[in-house]
């Protein structure tokens, strides 16, 4: 039996295909969560990793095996939301929150502690930025300048946490270290708009700064105005008079996934350093529910001039539309240009499951398409009675992959790494076809102008769904709808023109049995 149809569309990827990396439990111990990893560009043997609250890991293999210990400190305590990075020295530096025991009171500040010898030891006391009486300090984020090993942070000042009322605030601070973290400047606002201060979508929050190709400090973060942009040309001495919009955030930074006690979507910023054809791109990326509260979805924008303009947002995970993306964070090797995202995943599960897989977006191409990857060996079901933490993290450096993440399973929380060889990460078509009841091909030929073949094969009589999609995972075309077939192959021409595709890149998505496979195609 041959059915043909008519429909538009590139290239491959495919959906809950089987781990192929090495998974590694960095510790199920303290209750980790919330997590930071940075590999040493330096020796790439050294790998450091912090959760909350004052969680530290460091491995001298590569992160195979994992050394977990404690951070303290005497003076400013220790109070999450850990951001681990190193400077041009391949020193290590743990940011974080703090709780004093004395002289102060919780979170008003931001601390850094320093490692010098691959995160075995650290400052008995960090240095603080933002102490100001009862004012909280929240959610930094952290960049290293590499021309000159300055230490830029920004982060959400609040002037009475959880108030809304009016004539309370959050604003963005921005200070810097010239001296390797011993010395911090003065706190500068950036950015005229205020948010309130009840921490969700009005607030200002996730502040994430980048470093441009002649030194320019760039500031993405989101508010009560969607995704914003700020940056300055002289070292943070001066900035935009006002920040620039970069996307609408529909639905806001603050939302909620089933299975988690909280969940947000604040955006992470990067510039491409590699000395590729994408230098000098900014990348902002981020989760939000534009599509639906029941569709989260990762996306992504970049700038080629400096902050000037924005592309449309770009949708990396390329599922079919109606699944579960969220917590993600990204980052770009800086030897070979390849950007990054790693996220929390549910499309190989029903909408109603919170069984939650992890992957791993990659993009050769300047963040313009992605590939998707499982990366996880086990999926988890999270409990909302549980804080699961507000991000997850990923460090790349010429092709040496960790991302980290959560998982939770047994009344345990536990933090992972997986071992990825970035230059080698690529579909495994017969594992994927092993475990899959359906075969899908490339369509032929793409890019298409017209029409185009699609072919596939059902391994056993089944229900099938097919659909076109747009680059927002947007249906198009909706060309089978639970519609029985039996075993066997079948043959698909479809024709762009008949459903007024223009040109662009678009996705195919055939499922049957809650497995789906996706791939792209281009419409010339």
């Amino acid at each position: 039996m041959k059915k043909i149809i008519f429909i538009s569309i590139i290239s491959l990827f495919a959906a809950p295909l089987s781990a192929q990396y090495t998974n590694v439990m960095i510790s199920n111990i303290n209750d980790p969560e919330e997590v930071s990893i940075r590999i040493n560009p330096k020796n790439n043997n050294q790998v450091v990793a912090g959760a909350n609250l004052d969680n530290v890991y460091h491995s001298s293999d590569g992160g195979a095996t994992w050394t977990i210990g404690n951070l303290t400190d005497a003076t400013n305590g220790v109070w999450g939301d850990p951001i681990i990075f190193t400077d041009t020295t391949g020193d290590f530096y743990y940011s974080h929150l703090s709780n004093p025991p004395s002289g102060g009171s919780w979170v008003d500040r931001i601390v850094f502690s320093k490692s010098t010898d691959g995160g075995a030891t650290w400052w008995s006391s960090g240095t603080a930025v933002g102490k100001n009486g009862t004012k909280i300090q929240d959610k930094e984020g952290i960049v290293v300048n590499p021309f000159n090993n300055e230490i830029y942070v920004t982060w959400t000042q609040f002037d009475n946490y959880g108030s809304s009322a009016p004539s309370d605030s959050s604003v963005i601070l921005f200070s810097k270290s010239a001296d390797a973290g011993l010395t911090w400047s003065i706190p500068l606002r950036i950015g005229k708009e205020a948010g309130n201060c009840v921490d969700s979508d009005s607030t200002m929050e996730g502040a994430v700064p980048a470093v441009g190709p002649s030194g320019e400090i760039y500031v993405v973060w989101t508010g009560p105005n969607g995704i914003v942009f700020n940056k300055s040309l002289d070292g943070g001495l001066t900035w935009l008079p006002h920040e620039t919009s970069v996307t609408s955030m529909p639905g806001g930074w603050d939302y909620n996934i089933a299975g988690l006690q909280r969940c947000n979507g604040l955006p992470q910023t990067i510039c491409d350093l590699s000395g590729g054809p994408n230098h000098g791109t900014i990348y902002v990326n981020w989760t939000d529910q534009r599509n639906g509260s029941n569709d989260t979805d990762v996306w992504l924008v970049k700038s080629t001039d400096g902050g000037t303009s924005w592309t449309t947002p770009i949708r990396v995970n390329t599922d079919a539309p109606g699944r579960q993306q969220f917590l993600t964070w990204m980052d770009v090797d800086v030897i070979t240009g390849t950007v990054y995202c790693v996220f929390y995943d549910r499309r190989s599960f029903s909408p109603s499951s919170q069984q939650t897989d992890v992957y791993l977006a990659k993009s050769i191409d300047g963040g313009n398409t992605f590939s998707n990857f499982k990366i996880n060996q086990t999926s988890f079901v999270p409990s909302p009675s549980i804080f699961f933490g507000d991000y997850t993290g990923i460090s790349a450096y010429n092709n040496m992959v960790r991302p980290i993440w959560m998982a939770y399973s047994t009344s345990t929380l536990s933090v992972w790494t997986a071992l990825i060889d970035g230059a080698t990460v690529s579909i495994d078509e017969s594992a994927l076809n092993a475990f899959s009841p359906l075969e899908l091909e490339q369509n032929h030929p793409n890019p298409f102008n017209q029409t185009t073949w699609i072919k596939f094969k059902l391994k056993s009589e089944g229900h099938v769904n097919l659909e076109i999609l747009d680059v927002f995972g947007r249906q198009v075309a909706t060309l089978y709808k639970n519609e029985a077939f039996l075993e066997g192959n079948y043959d698909y021409i479809f024709n762009a023109t008949a459903y007024d595709l223009k040109a662009g890149i678009y996705y195919y998505s055939i499922s049957s049995d809650e497995f789906v496979i996706t791939k792209k195609m281009i419409v010339y």
